[in-house]
């Protein structure tokens, strides 16, 4: 069978995890009109008929300023070692930069296949799909330029089978029935997550993460579940819970809806908040990126 590993890069807010999601077939990466709501490195996995292609959905690429960034950008170095190709997603409403063609260059050289992914396609009329391929159709290395549109799924199935091709001969690495390599634990999180960014706005920048305690499976069929939502200041803890708790009860709603489809069960979330000033430069980081917060 062919399978391989495979990088997905690119600038945030360019549509990676909506991309991976599709290309999946099912929720593996939070998405968020947010830029930098990935934080760690995801990996989704497509089966198919005769291949299985492991997917990476990396933060996206930029300059660190505290150490959750710092993290983040790890996991991208860590993303983009020993793949067997990469797919470099920009948006086709934004200008090709300094900093998109120092990493499509440095892709370019490791002579590992390449794909350049135009992506919300669906968002800008044809004329301007077709000057940004003409931007780029000079570059040399470039396996293929394909332009996409992850919402809606036009030409994933033409990149997914652009991406098969270059995959060497291999095994499954994976179970065939897997779609993720994170636990159940880390995906409900996640979704806790989403729904945060999602209903505060702005009113929250990006200084939240969530930690799950506490999920059990009951022998009456119920999964329960206790989480922290874990906020930088006390100002911001009355805002997630908001006048009356209508916020935080509106969070859990939303939450339990995608959990209980994820795990295919009826679904006790019990949600608390708890505030960790600056907990982005803590040295507990990565004990909060594991979601483990014990020590708070």
């Amino acid at each position: 069978m062919k399978s391989g590993f495979v990088s997905v890069v690119g600038k945030p807010n360019v549509g990676k995890s909506t991309l991976i999601n599709t290309l999946v077939g099912e929720k593996v990466s939070i998405v968020s009109w947010k830029p930098q709501t990935t934080r760690d490195k995801i990996l989704g996995i497509v089966n198919g008929e005769g291949y299985q292609v492991v997917l990476a959905d990396c933060p996206g690429v930029h300059t660190p300023k505290n150490a959750l960034s710092e993290y983040m950008m790890k996991s991208v170095g860590s993303a983009v070692e020993g793949v067997d190709a990469y797919i470099y997603v920009i948006a086709c409403s934004k200008k090709i930069d300094d900093v998109d063609m120092q990493y499509i260059n440095k892709f370019i050289s490791s002579g590992i296949p390449l794909f350049i992914v135009i992506n919300k396609c669906d968002e800008v009329k044809p004329e301007a799909i077709g000057q940004k391929i003409d931007s780029l159709k000079d570059l040399k290395g470039v396996k293929a330029i394909i332009p996409v549109s992850a919402l809606t799924g036009k030409n994933c199935d033409l990149l997914l089978k652009e991406l098969v091709n270059v995959l060497p001969e291999g095994v499954a690495y994976y179970d065939t029935d897997s779609y993720t390599d994170k636990t159940v634990r880390f995906m409900v999180g996640e979704i806790v997550r989403e729904k945060a960014l999602r209903l505060l706005g702005d009113e929250i920048p990006y200084g939240i993460c969530v930690a799950v305690n506490r999920y059990e499976e009951r022998d009456d069929g119920l999964v329960s579940i206790d989480a922290d939502i874990v906020c930088e200041k006390q100002a911001h803890k009355s805002i997630v819970i908001g006048k009356g708790g209508a916020m935080i009860k509106k969070i859990s709603t939303m939450a339990r809806q995608d959990i209980e489809k994820l795990v295919n069960a009826k679904v006790y979330l019990n949600l608390f908040v708890k505030v960790k000033e600056n907990w982005r430069d803590s040295a507990s980081l990565v004990g909060l990126m594991g979601y483990n917060i014990k020590d708070l």
